[in-house]
């Protein structure tokens, strides 16, 4: 039994993936959506959701088949009552009328009653465990004797029955589908808004579904942050294999927003999860036209489909990997890096032949009379080739490769002279390269087999890619480094491209702030505002895209804050759990205002609610002015060598 403040090892808990160091999908058993099987013998599935009003049937279906021409594979649509439930039917019988056979997945939140309909006239449906059955959550401790809990028990099984009775007489499969922002208080009240309540809360419905035969379902574990999103899908995977059940996974990180910033911070949570062999679904939730998702999605699953083609990686030891909670790595600090610092960002310049001042402005410093200036977003070194500077000491700082302060490695490295070697030189600080087709597996290797031997210098993450688009060379970098970083390794990343990507006009700068984007997203460091926006669906109450673009505009540079954005009460304080700030419809013209899960500002009109959010974000002290530089450095050169 785990202790207070005592981490999980992966020596805890059984594994949650067949191997830490070759990729192998995870075994499920089938599950039978219309025409359209999923499962671990299956290709991974791609899907999204509508973003009309569900009773629009004719611009629900002209929405759906526009999902179809993308090559998804599932579509859902939300029914939020009986009447959309029963418009699912209609929208049905018009794609099939089309031609357009694409199975449908109606989306349930609160309403047994709409579920039971939906599940008469669609391939499947979704729930969500926390509000099926209980009531929406008001976020208040409730203490249940073991005898009172028992008996909700009993009351959510008898409610889940009818449902299961009702799948099985039309062939409807199910997904069981947990968020960490709307668990109920029954389950928050023991078990905490944590990984292990959005397990239980999934848990408590798949005894059900096996003790009555019903192996028709799908299990998710969906949040906004990527970090309890990973841990919570490992832990249902393991919960899952001891207690008998091989259900497949549909994985998603929720209220990704838009732009890059989402693309990069699902690639993040999915990637990580995908590295691994886990996943058999997935929907890649953005601020945009649902259309818009689903080439993300076919990339991301396109990128691990070669995945188990790699070669061997040396096995270490498990006992010091943390899968299910984050303990980062132990590191000396040197310089700014390892210790309790934040990873830091370096720019690799090294195919330059010599480094002039706009090589060095196109990565965002401007010079001034004062010396360089920079940014939150502006890289923490520089290499050069022949060595690295620094920019963030008081001077422009040159660290030769040739003194051993940086030495490029991989895991062939790991010779006992080599450890030995690094043992009395604590102040190296390791590049980690590979060049594995799995490269995630071989460079936790080299981190695990660090700790094995009691290594603490700092490492600094480097992945080398081709790409020549800026959408490609984001997603895969974020599956490869955020499913590193994710679980505390690495003190530092540096991305390196060997060609120039198209259209993008200042590619070193774009790659800067992918590495930024990447850190953000893995939530190591935080160096702009993050914005949780949902990606809208027939509930939504005001345009998503044209609000999370004012918002944006209004307080982007108010660095480390989350701000939520959602278009219903339903995707409201339980979704955006996260956030420190939340903008939230409340009704047709009428937004509620929140600081944290709290409403402080109720049914306001929406052309006053930016206004009245940065009012809000003054009165707590979270509002400053934006600023216009930094100074990271001093010193004119003409260039740099």
């Amino acid at each position: 039994m785990k202790k207070k403040g005592e981490s999980i090892s992966a020596k805890t808990l059984p594994l949650y993936c067949e191997s830490l160091f070759y990729y192998e999908r995870r075994t499920t058993n089938d599950v039978y959506i219309g025409n359209t099987a999923m499962g671990s013998k299956r290709p991974i599935r791609t899907q999204t959701m509508t973003t009309t009003d569900t009773l629009d049937i004719e611009s629900t279906v002209e929405q759906c088949i526009r999902i179809a021409q993308t090559g998804a594979d599932y579509v859902r649509i939300t029914a939020q009552g009986i009447r959309e439930a029963e418009a699912l039917k209609l929208i049905r019988a018009k794609l099939c009328a089309n031609g357009y056979d694409i199975p449908l997945i109606a989306d349930i939140h609160f309403n047994p009653a709409a579920a039971e309909t939906a599940a008469c006239n669609v391939e499947k449906v979704r729930i969500n465990p926390g509000n099926f059955v209980d009531k929406r959550a008001d976020f208040i401790k409730i203490e249940f004797t073991d005898k009172e809990y028992q008996q909700e028990l009993t009351r959510l099984h008898d409610k889940f029955i009818r449902l299961l009775n009702i799948c099985k007489e039309n062939n409807t499969a199910l997904r069981i589908g947990a968020n960490h922002g709307s668990l109920s208080d029954r389950i928050m009240s023991r078990y905490g808004n944590t990984p292990a309540g959005m397990v239980e809360s999934a848990m408590e419905f798949l005894r059900i579904c096996k003790k009555e035969k019903f192996d028709n379902v799908v299990v998710s574990m969906k949040s906004s942050n990527t970090r309890v999103m990973v841990q919570a899908y490992r832990l249902v995977v393991s919960q899952m294999k001891t207690e008998g059940m091989a259900y497949p996974l549909h994985l998603g990180v929720t209220e990704a927003g838009n732009g890059e910033d989402g693309r990069i911070k699902s690639a993040v949570g999915i990637g990580t999860l995908f590295a691994d062999g886990l996943g058999d679904t997935i929907r890649v939730s953005l601020t945009e036209e649902p259309e818009n998702e689903i080439p993300v999605a076919r990339a991301l699953v396109e990128y691990f489909r070669d995945r188990k083609k790699h070669s061997d990686v040396p096995v270490a030891d498990v006992s010091f990997y943390h899968p299910y909670d984050y303990v980062k790595r132990a590191s000396k600090a040197v310089k700014n890096m390892g210790g309790n610092h934040a990873p830091v960002v370096m720019a690799d310049l090294s195919f330059l032949s010599s480094i002039y001042e706009k090589d060095i402005e196109n990565l965002g410093f401007t010079l001034t009379e004062n010396g360089w200036r920079g940014n939150d977003s502006t890289p923490d070194y520089i290499y050069m080739g022949s060595g690295f500077y620094d920019f963030i000491t008081d001077g422009l700082q040159f660290f030769d490769d040739e003194n051993n302060d940086f030495i490029f490695c991989n895991i062939s490295y790991l010779t006992v002279q080599f450890i030995q070697w690094l043992k009395q030189n604590p102040h190296v600080i390791l590049i980690l390269e590979t060049n594995s087709a799995n490269g995630v597996a071989e460079q936790r290797s080299f981190f695990l087999k660090l700790a094995e031997n009691n290594v603490g210098n700092p490492v600094i993450i480097r992945r080398k890619y081709n790409e020549d688009e800026l959408t490609e060379l984001q997603l895969k970098a974020a599956c490869d480094l955020g499913a590193l970083l994710i679980d505390g390794f690495g003190d530092g990343i540096m991305l390196s491209n060997s060609v120039t990507i198209n259209k993008v006009p200042n590619t070193e700068q774009a790659i800067v702030a992918t590495a930024f984007g990447i850190l953000q997203a893995s939530r190591v460091r935080f160096s702009k505002t993050e914005f949780i926006a949902c990606p809208g669906c027939g509930r939504t109450l005001f345009d998503l895209c044209e609000t999370l673009a004012k918002v944006r505009s209004a307080t982007s540079h108010l660095k480390g804050l989350k701000i939520g954005i959602m278009g219903c009460i339903v995707n409201g304080p339980g979704e955006m759990a996260d956030a420190d700030y939340g903008y939230v419809g409340a009704g047709p013209g009428r937004i509620s205002l929140y600081k944290g899960q709290t409403p402080v500002k109720k049914n306001i009109p929406q052309e006053n609610a930016i206004e009245e959010m940065i009012a809000l974000i003054k009165e707590y002290g979270d509002w400053h002015e934006r600023e216009i530089n930094k100074k990271l450095g001093k010193g004119t050169p003409d260039f740099l060598i």
